[in-house]
């Protein structure tokens, strides 16, 4: 197996386990489930192949740019998910670009995800309440 095929394995284990191990039971909001995931496949495959190409990477990190201000500006969402909208496009760029399996991506990928758990966990925020009031 070839090292880009190993960098998509661990992206693609890793934007599950963000989705369906840590977002999902908690918010259960199934459209941002398919944006997740979505952004992330697209940002690992813009990147992956930016990495094969003679393509300068300001090019393509200013695309992502773009495509992550058009997403996030098109609806009002909170917070917590803009963080896991940039989770996912940080684990499809981690992921993407590295051109070799080490231990430090791995970490990192680790570390994005169980990062994000634990800031969005019960137990760190359990009886925290919010509440949207309607205009």
């Amino acid at each position: 197996m070839t090292t880009t095929a190993l960098m998509m394995a661990v992206d693609i284990a890793a934007i599950l386990t963000l989705v369906f191990a840590v977002y999902f039971p908690r918010h259960h909001r199934a459209d941002l489930v398919v944006a997740f995931i979505g952004v992330n496949i697209g940002v690992l495959g813009v990147s992956t192949m930016l990495t094969s190409a003679e393509v300068s990477m300001g090019i393509g990190l200013g695309l992502f740019g773009v495509l992550s201000i058009i997403r996030l500006r098109s609806s009002e969402i909170s917070q917590r998910e803009i963080a896991y909208f940039f989770a996912a496009l940080a684990l499809g760029l981690i992921c993407g670009l590295s051109t070799a399996l080490n231990p430090v991506t791995i970490a990192v990928v680790v570390m994005l995800v169980a990062a994000l758990a634990l800031a969005d966990s019960t137990r760190l925020f359990g009886d925290y309440i919010s509440q949207e009031v309607a205009k």
